[in-house]
């Protein structure tokens, strides 16, 4: 069997709110097991149960009545908690001693701004009051923001209006912003001055003036001059300075009661094969899934410093910030991490005395590959290593080991967009194993079905949810017939969530995610997840980094492996010998590449995920309808040469 490479200590499993939780689902409902597969069972099979005893449990502000807690457990409605009513803003503003710190927003340049939670209410307080001129129920705000503490202000401000909140980072350019928001239709902007990266500042006044002029609907637009460097306002139709918009105060807030399938935020689809979906997530269900996969599957409490490594246009900034409600710290990042170096940003960790740290394989390889020394960082407040993006390789798994340190939880995690939320994450009271998620969170009924639609164990194929969840979208915009909806994702297997990952999941309950279903090769009709191939292209020191991608051949898919070489490395043909002997002896001849060819860089999008199905289009002589998901999109152009 394999050897874990982490177990939790008796202690600390005895500490955490999952234990907790499990001890008293088990004496309230008798249940046969005092481990979590009986825990996460009975979580699926009576769901109406699981969702109500997490909202006492963690005790979320909610009126109404609770019952039914779901009308409709399979997907043609969403129908959680019809008859509750409470508000976003006001849960994560709920349980913050006045004097403890709510954020702490760092910048590159090595400024750090603490923010209490006095503080924060005060903020949100007088922003509340100003926005409320234009904000009401339904209405939309929408950051085009760098991650700092003023952009959640605009989001809990918003939300406690009823509003609608959408956010997208600022180093989108003008197509990428009016193809988010013109379809959002955002009556406020809040948007920074301009921002830096990597030690360069970059003024957003003229994209700014081009996004108001687009979107119409934009009737006020709010600056955050946080580096200081002035904004004239006269260059921007109806702006205002931020420090002129609001004063803060003592009120109380006034916080909207918004129904639990309400909408609280409109998150976007990577968009590169068209304008980018616009995904409505419920005010409750993002709520009650945060709480849930914060406060049990990650052990977030009063007492501990979440930092998650993230833009605002991921949703893991969503995520990040809804740890608000558990009344600890929340730890924000603006800037690149490699400025002025990647052991600075790790001294992040040791300065703020983090215990809950995010970050992503590409992160943990650029540390790796630039040796970054970590041994002198002091990591002892530090817990938990959280990974998503990506699957995260088994090597990497050995690297955070051995390098960070030996007792951690390093927890996979990974879900979507679409969920807002994970399928499969962490487990304080669970073992780790390289290349596996810990397991299936509370409440998904999760499963792999084969491609006939018949569910397998210890087998590959597609993950699929079997019956609702609160976090499932409640619609999509431009979509009122609702076909666009159910065909992203009922079609494939009617009556069930197909999610489109290709996976595996262990009688144990463990996961391997083996990449996306719609990137999957399929050369002689066998599927083969990428993730394997990386698995073995990641030991190669004179690799820097690699993509896999199918090109149709006669009929057939031709595995094709693209290589980015470290500096001074070359592809020779002996090398290119080595690469598909490794592949075929640690997986199968059909894993083996037809052709392996160096480049000169790897796409990815801006939350760090490889762009296999933008290559796969390029070499199969399709267009790029839209390239403002990629971060890097100058390395595209070379790849049409293999067509």
């Amino acid at each position: 069997m394999t050897k874990a490479l982490w177990s939790p200590s008796k202690e600390r499993i005895e500490s955490t709110s999952m234990y907790r939780f499990l001890k008293k689902m088990q004496q309230k409902y008798s249940l046969a097991g005092d481990d979590y597969q009986t825990l996460h069972q009975f979580s699926v099979d009576n769901s109406e149960a699981f969702w109500s005893e997490l909202i006492e449990f963690f005790e979320v502000q909610v009126s109404g009545d609770l019952t039914p807690a779901c009308q409709d457990h399979g997907f043609s409605q969403y129908a959680w908690f019809p008859k509750a009513e409470l508000n976003f803003a006001q849960n994560l503003l709920k349980s913050g001693q006045d004097s403890k710190t709510a954020i702490i927003s760092v910048l590159e340049n090595g400024s750090r701004k603490e923010i209490s939670y006095h503080d924060l209410r005060r903020s949100v307080a007088g922003l509340s009051q100003s926005l409320s001129a234009y904000i009401s129920p339904d209405d939309v705000l929408a950051c085009y923001m760098p991650n700092i503490s003023e952009t959640v202000e605009a989001m809990l401000a918003t939300t406690s209006l009823g509003g609608i909140f959408t956010s997208t980072s600022c180093d989108f350019g003008i197509e990428g912003v009016v193809d988010r928001f013109g379809q959002s239709r955002p009556k406020v902007l809040v948007s920074c001055a301009g921002y830096e990266y990597n030690g360069k500042y970059f003024d957003l006044t003229q994209k700014l003036k081009a996004i108001v002029e687009q979107v119409d609907s934009i009737e006020k637009v709010i600056i955050v001059d946080f580096i200081g460097k002035g904004f004239d306002c006269t260059q921007v139709p109806n702006s205002v300075l931020w420090s002129d918009f609001f004063t803060p105060c003592e009120s109380e807030i006034n916080f909207v009661q918004r129904k639990f399938s309400d909408p609280l935020y409109i998150m976007y689809s990577s968009g590169t094969t068209g304008k980018p979906k616009c995904i409505v997530h419920s005010t409750g269900g993002t709520l009650l899934q945060h709480v849930k996969e914060l406060g049990l599957h990650t052990d977030l409490n009063e007492n501990k410093n979440i930092f998650y490594f993230t833009t605002c246009g991921w949703m893991m900034w969503n995520w990040l910030v809804s740890s608000l409600y558990f009344g600890g710290t929340t730890t924000l990042y603006e800037g690149s991490p490699a400025y002025p170096s990647f052991n600075e940003f790790v001294k992040i960790i040791e300065r703020e005395k983090i215990h809950i740290f995010g970050t992503s394989p590409k992160f943990l390889r650029a540390l790796e590959d630039s040796q970054t020394n970590i041994a002198d960082v002091d990591l002892s407040t530090l817990e938990t290593i959280l990974s998503t993006g990506a699957p995260l390789l088994p090597d990497q798994f050995e690297y955070v080991y051995k390098n960070f340190k030996s007792d951690l939880l390093l927890a996979s995690i990974s879900g979507g967009t679409d969920i807002i939320g994970c399928f499969f994450l962490g487990n304080p009271i669970l073992p780790v194993y390289a290349g596996e998620l810990q397991c299936s969170g509370l409440g998904m009924n999760t499963a792999c079905f084969n491609d006939e639609g018949v569910e397998v164990i210890d087998a590959e194929g597609e993950l699929v949810c079997k019956s609702s969840f609160p976090s499932r979208p409640i619609y999509f915009l431009s979509d009122e017939s609702g076909e666009r909806i159910k065909s992203a994702y009922f079609d494939h297997f009617p009556g069930v969530w197909h999610h489109g990952d290709f996976i595996s999941i262990s009688k144990e309950g463990r996961v391997k995610v083996l990449g996306r279903s719609d990137a999957t090769l399929n050369p002689g009709g066998v599927r083969i997840g990428t993730a394997e191939i990386y698995r073995q292209t990641e030991t190669l020191s004179y690799l820097e980094d690699s993509i896999c991608v199918g090109k149709q051949v006669d009929g057939d898919v031709e595995v094709q492996l693209f290589v980015k070489m470290n500096t001074g490395e070359e592809l020779s043909t002996e090398r290119i010998k080595e690469i598909k002997k490794l592949i075929k002896d640690n997986t199968t001849p059909r894993h083996v590449p037809r052709r392996v060819m160096a480049i000169q860089d790897i796409p990815y999008t801006r939350s760090g995920k490889k762009m296999e199905l933008a290559v796969a289009k390029l070499i199969n002589g399709r267009a790029l309808n839209n390239i403002e998901a990629v971060a890097n999109p100058e390395c595209l152009e070379e790849y049409k040469q293999y067509v």
